[in-house]
């Protein structure tokens, strides 16, 4: 795997509050998921590495570029694609309007060629029949993807993308997951999500951010492998623990093992809720 990104020794803080705290951190081509809870940096490191936000310590290395210096940010932010968490949405704008405007922003500057890559990235996004279309008409789902779409102009060899499922519904989300492993065979694709059956369809590697820290880095069947051992599936009602009904009447519990429990197959989002400690 060649390393796309690497991220040493990250420092942010957000007034008094430590959001990323010394994050140690290297990429490489593929789809590497990001997981993590509300507050553990993770919206904050992706808008550190789209250049959008700057570390108060620490370095960044984006294909081979450090945007720590002007001439080479600018020549970063060419080659890379962001969708942040939430989108500006332009609403009087249309859907091919605001996409060729930010196509321009990219230093786009042959119309013919321009307008041909926006039309491309309205159809990877299935949006060609909305590009007339104002973007307070659109939905909260077809919004997502038009940001999507301003996120593949160029063909970016690094993605970063903050929340991409958001508003998707499962038809939509399936053609992302689709599109997004498509690029991940040549490119770095990062996305952040609290959707971990995304992780398990799309990503070859998840990094679960902590308390600003990496908590884990390693493959989904290695973050599942994190609750083996400690899932159960019982007929009758725990009496504490952390546990859920399943669609069948049964329960399923982490950690604390009930009377007369079967062990179950663990889950990504089982090791993901041991590994941040929020079983025990």
């Amino acid at each position: 795997m060649t390393t796309s990104v690497r991220v040493t020794g990250l420092v942010k803080r957000h007034g008094r509050r430590l959001v990323l705290d010394g994050l140690d951190l290297s990429i490489g081509t593929g789809v590497t998921g990001l997981l993590g809870p509300n507050g553990a940096g993770k919206s904050t490191l992706l808008r550190c590495l789209a250049t959008t936000l700057a570390p108060d310590t620490g370095s960044i290395r984006a294909l081979g570029l450090d945007p720590a210096r002007r001439d080479e940010r600018t020549e970063l932010r060419r080659r890379l694609g962001y969708l942040p968490q939430e989108p500006g949405p332009y609403p009087h704008f249309t859907a091919f309007d605001l996409v060729d405007y930010v196509a321009i922003l990219k230093d786009m500057t042959d119309r013919r060629s321009r307008h041909r890559e926006v039309r491309r990235v309205l159809a990877e996004v299935d949006l060609t029949d909305r590009a007339a279309t104002r973007v307070r008409r659109l939905s909260g789902g077809m919004r997502r993807r038009l940001a999507l779409a301003q996120a593949l102009l160029g063909a970016p060899e690094l993605l970063v993308l903050d929340e991409p499922t958001v508003g998707l519904d499962p038809e939509q989300r399936m053609r992302f997951r689709a599109l997004v492993s498509r690029l991940g065979e040549s490119r770095t694709v990062l996305l952040s999500t609290h959707q971990t059956e995304d992780v398990a369809a799309l990503c070859e590697r998840v990094v679960v951010l902590a308390g600003g820290r990496v908590a884990f880095d390693g493959t989904p069947a290695e973050l599942a492998a994190v609750a083996a051992g400690h899932v159960w599936i019982t007929a009758s009602r725990p009496s504490g623990g952390l546990f859920w009904r399943t669609a069948d009447g049964r329960y399923r519990v982490l950690d604390q093992r009930p009377p007369a429990a079967e062990p179950a197959e663990p889950s990504i989002e089982d090791g993901y809720l041991r590994c941040l400690g929020a079983a025990g």
